[in-house]
């Protein structure tokens, strides 16, 4: 088939890749067969779904961020406690950014044919994103905590809590990347 990288053909399901007789004369085959710009419109597709759920969850917490200033309590907190507040309300304003930023990088540069280059950028902007999310989200308990209990426990809480995110969110991919990919 013309654009096909290697020869791939349909196979019996209609999928692109080797035919059965091809898998059985050769090392198993493993992946998609797909054009860069294939695998780009997947790989594109795949990132605005991973955006779509974390940036809800960003701009809920944003968007509670930015009333906290406005309640009776908040002329109450202190010198320490509004610094923690102006720096998750920062925090929160990046991460924000940077998961929107791919939806701007696409709509400004779609139809230029660098779309390959363009999901590279996105997937680095989504990352930035979500570590500036875990940011907001330790910085957000971490002052919630303080206010609420005043107790010497709270930071060891907030580490705790830190942890089990990094674990999830990283720790747990990263494993499953090294373990389960192959280096061709």
């Amino acid at each position: 088939m013309p654009g096909r990288e290697h020869g791939a053909s349909k196979g019996a399901d209609g999928a692109h890749g080797p035919s059965g007789a091809e898998e059985r004369g050769n090392e198993q085959w493993r992946g998609r067969r797909e054009t860069p710009e294939e695998q780009a419109d997947r790989r594109w597709t795949e990132l605005l779904q991973e955006i779509r759920v974390a940036q809800t969850g960003v701009q809920i917490l944003f968007g509670f961020l930015l009333t906290v200033v406005f309640a009776p309590r908040f002329a109450d907190l202190s010198d320490v406690n509004r610094a923690i507040y102006i720096t998750t309300v920062v925090l929160g304003a990046g991460a924000t950014g940077a998961l929107i930023g791919p939806v701007s990088l696409h709509r400004l540069v779609s139809g230029r044919r660098i779309k390959p280059q363009t999901v590279v950028w996105a997937s680095r902007m989504t990352f930035t994103g979500l570590v500036l999310l875990l940011a907001t989200m330790v910085s957000a308990l971490f002052l919630v905590l303080r206010v609420a209990t005043h107790d010497g426990y709270v930071p060891w809480l907030v580490s705790g809590v830190a942890l089990w995110y990094l674990l999830w969110w990283f720790v747990l991919p990263l494993w499953a990347r090294h373990r389960y990919t192959t280096r061709d």
